[in-house]
């Protein structure tokens, strides 16, 4: 049975770590993102966890109620990364562009943490308000309710799928990741336009967009179909 998690008052005055430092949520999910981030998702264990913080593994659990709850504050703080400082400007366009980039970049920024993270589903406080964004952005916006989830859906689902491939890639080791880069000027360059003319044609375009991210592109296509969609809104199923 999961133990219960003390409240956040309670802890910071009874737990400070062996060298006087006040534990916290927030500190745990900094040592724990610091962690991913030098030893992958392997290394992030209780016992190197509390060894970088000083403390008892066991005490993480008065914060956590394992290692999995931990993995969802990671994520949540992740978004929460993502949001701050953002306010919607009530250009719908502008404010789910902002949005979808600031939440992509936010994860490719800590690959190790997005490949542990991004599909999964917190129920947190900045999740939440990310949905809550998106959600009063495109009803602001006029789309009917149906709509406003259908956009929502593909908007969220798209941002993650593409900040979960691209920190996969990110978190190969960096030899890897340079011979997946090198394929496309390498291999797909060489082949003849007589066995493979489709590829041989794009193959200098292919070596130059192919090491990239494709999300900004995918993100412009489906706010497109979005607009299209609202431009077809009768206006008395607006909200």
């Amino acid at each position: 049975m999961a133990k219960p998690v003390v409240p956040e008052e309670k802890r910071r005055r009874r737990r400070p770590t062996r060298s006087g430092q006040v534990l916290s949520e927030e500190l745990i999910v900094g040592t724990a993102l610091r962690l991913l981030r030098e030893h992958g998702s392997a290394g992030l264990t209780a016992r190197r966890l509390g060894l970088a913080l000083d403390c008892d593994p066991s005490t993480l659990y008065r914060y956590f109620r394992g290692m999995d709850d931990l993995t969802l504050a990671i994520g949540d703080a992740l978004i929460g990364r993502a949001l701050r400082g953002w306010r919607p400007t009530g250009e719908w366009r502008a404010d789910l562009r902002s949005i979808g980039l600031r939440i992509h970049e936010a994860y490719v920024s800590h690959p190790q943490a997005a490949v542990l993270t991004a599909s999964r589903v917190t129920g947190r406080a900045h999740e939440l308000a990310a949905d809550e964004a998106v959600l009063d952005v495109l009803r602001t916006a006029g789309f009917p309710l149906p709509e406003t989830v259908r956009v929502y859906h593909a908007f969220i689902d798209t941002t993650l799928a593409f900040a979960a491939l691209d920190a996969a890639s990110l978190a190969l080791p960096s030899a890897a990741l340079r011979a997946d880069e090198n394929m496309w000027r390498s291999t797909y360059a060489r082949l003849p336009a007589t066995t493979h003319p489709r590829i041989a044609e794009a193959a200098p375009l292919l070596a130059t967009r192919m090491v990239t991210s494709a999300y900004p592109t995918a993100l412009e296509m489906l706010l497109d179909s979005a607009a299209h969609r609202l431009d077809e809104t009768p206006p008395s199923d607006t909200p």
